[in-house]
């Protein structure tokens, strides 16, 4: 997912400082990724509703930092490239 949201593949200067930065923030990405993967347990005596909100904030969160890494990236590559 992060090599396709930051395009690894696309890099028009041919500069290792772009692939680095793109290879970097997919990592993140990917990480983040994986952790949305696992699986999100239960606490104990903890009521549906209560469970869906935690969920629900921790894939927001994670959402939040993925864009965050891409915008990131985005601006790093443009100073690479300056």
């Amino acid at each position: 997912m992060g090599e396709k949201r930051v395009r690894t593949s696309f890099n028009v200067s041919g500069s290792s400082v772009v692939d680095a930065i793109k290879q970097k923030s997919a990592e993140l990405i990917n990480l983040l990724q994986a952790l949305r993967n696992d699986e999100v347990v239960a606490i104990p005596d903890e009521t549906p509703e209560a469970f869906k909100e935690r969920t629900g904030e921790k894939f927001r969160l994670i959402a939040l930092a993925q864009t965050g890494y891409e915008e990131a990236a985005m601006w790093a590559v443009k100073s690479a490239t300056v």
